[in-house]
């Protein structure tokens, strides 16, 4: 038994660093949406032009994480002195471009179940 407590301590020891690495925060709907309510915040939609056509969280800007000129636009686009609350469809995009704008010295948060949580917890969508 105690061996089995001290594999589980290290394991969660160890996920507990990785999480922290990130660099990035991922929030439930309901933390987003609270967080989000915050006008500084700027919120970005990591989806294709078509997805974010078919309805968006509203004031999000677009750019597409899986252009090869995402970092670049994001860089060129997005104010470092402003968290960047992010989402995708889903959760992975949006996680992968929460690394690379950490990577560029961004503050973010993201969108842990993506817009299909979003949807699902019948939250507002503007098109």
């Amino acid at each position: 038994m105690r061996r089995v407590m001290g594999i589980i301590t290290m394991l969660c020891s160890l996920f507990g660093c990785s999480a922290q690495t990130e660099g990035f925060k991922s929030l439930s709907v309901e933390e987003y949406a609270k967080a989000i309510e915050d006008t500084t915040i700027v919120r970005l939609d990591v989806r294709t032009a078509e997805e974010y056509a078919d309805g968006h969280i509203a004031k999000a800007l677009n750019i597409d994480v899986l252009k090869s000129d995402f970092e670049q636009k994001a860089v060129a686009t997005l104010p470092k002195d402003r968290i960047i609350a992010i989402n995708c469809r889903s959760g992975k995009r949006s996680k992968n471009a929460a690394r690379i704008l950490v990577k560029n010295g961004y503050e973010v948060i993201e969108l842990d179940s993506g817009f299909n949580g979003w949807t699902s917890k019948g939250m507002p969508v503007t098109k």
